[in-house]
């Protein structure tokens, strides 16, 4: 689908505007939190999760990221950026963010020249974005520049409180009776040394079925470390893995809400082909929910690609609702 509208930015910066380099200072961390808190206070983040991003991301990647000032007050960021599961040497991301307060005078649009302008001795093929279909001027200000959409995204919420797990009753046993056990991650962190490369090698095969708006490509060990063990929001005793004797070929995820501890987000759900099918997605989600339960948790959140049927129809199955969805939009900057 293609987003077409009339302009409505202004074509010039307003006057004194500063776009400046991100310093890494305890300041210019606070500030893009702040900015990026204001503009998505639903999913409130920290200074912790960022500055723990931006150490375990890959040399390799590309990136850069730039803080715009207003009269001495820090109103937006802006960045470019490599994803190494989905890595190409001339394709990159784009995030910007600017105070609600503040959109709609073009330091949107100054962040984005200024982006365009870095990216150009890497003769980028392509930009991709994402933005949530009901921000209406993003999904504009996007438009207008030729991103086009390509894939979208649905995000679900559970109220963990009045679920009933009446219906689902027995779903564990038939999983079990399929000569399936499940375990969290706490305690094969105690019995398994090679926990750690066991869950790597399922992930990164049960990845490459996943939907997704560019290519698969393989992530280091090292890399996925920092995402998931060395991560703040890391949660092994609400990581369900699912054994076939010691063969891992299953799991589901919990992440914690540094921000927000009254709500955890439901990570990766993937199995191996040959395991799907048998009801061990669901129990592995079952589980989730109890444990969320038991920890007093009000909200689950998660995302799925529009395209996963499967996930779809098993979070449907469990009472989770939808929200709007995010949107992948790319700008093909020349022919491939």
């Amino acid at each position: 689908m293609t987003l077409t509208t009339a302009t409505t930015e202004p074509t010039t910066a307003p006057t004194g505007l500063i776009l400046r380099d991100f310093n890494g200072s305890d300041a210019d961390y606070a500030a893009v939190v702040a900015v990026d808190n204001a503009c998505f206070p639903e999913y409130p983040g920290t200074v912790e999760e960022l500055r723990h991003g931006d150490a375990t991301r890959s040399s390799k990647m590309k990136f850069h990221r730039w803080m715009a000032e207003l009269d001495g007050q820090l109103v937006g960021f802006g960045s470019h950026g490599q994803f190494e599961g989905m890595y190409h040497p001339r394709k990159f991301s784009l995030s910007l963010a600017v105070t609600p307060s503040h959109q709609g005078r073009g330091i949107g649009r100054a962040l984005y020249e200024a982006i365009l302008a870095a990216l150009a001795p890497h003769d980028p093929l392509s930009l991709r974005a994402s933005v949530r279909e009901d921000k209406a001027r993003t999904v504009r200000f996007l438009a207008e520049r030729g991103f086009m959409e390509d894939s979208r995204s649905w995000e679900s919420r559970l109220d963990v409180a009045s679920f009933d797990p009446s219906p689902f009753a027995g779903a564990e046993q038939r999983a079990l009776a399929a000569g399936i056990t499940i375990t969290t991650m706490a305690a094969l962190q105690a019995s398994d040394p090679e926990h750690r490369q066991h869950l790597y090698e399922l992930d990164s095969e049960a990845t490459q079925d996943e939907p997704q708006p560019e290519p698969a490509t393989p992530v280091a060990r090292a890399t996925y470390d920092g995402w998931i063990f060395d991560s703040p929001n890391y949660l092994p005793e609400g990581n369900f893995i699912a054994l076939d004797g010691e063969r891992y070929v299953g799991m589901s995820s919990l992440r914690t809400n540094q921000a927000d501890p009254s709500e955890l987000y439901v990570g990766f759900t993937g199995m191996l082909r040959d395991y799907r099918g048998k009801g061990v997605a669901m129990a592995l989600k079952l589980r989730a929910i109890d444990y969320a339960r038991r920890r007093g948790a009000a909200t689950l959140k998660t995302w799925n690609d529009s395209r996963n049927r499967p996930m779809l129809a098993i979070n449907e199955a469990l009472g989770f609702q939808r929200q709007p969805a995010w949107i992948s939009l790319v700008q093909k900057l020349q022919d491939e």
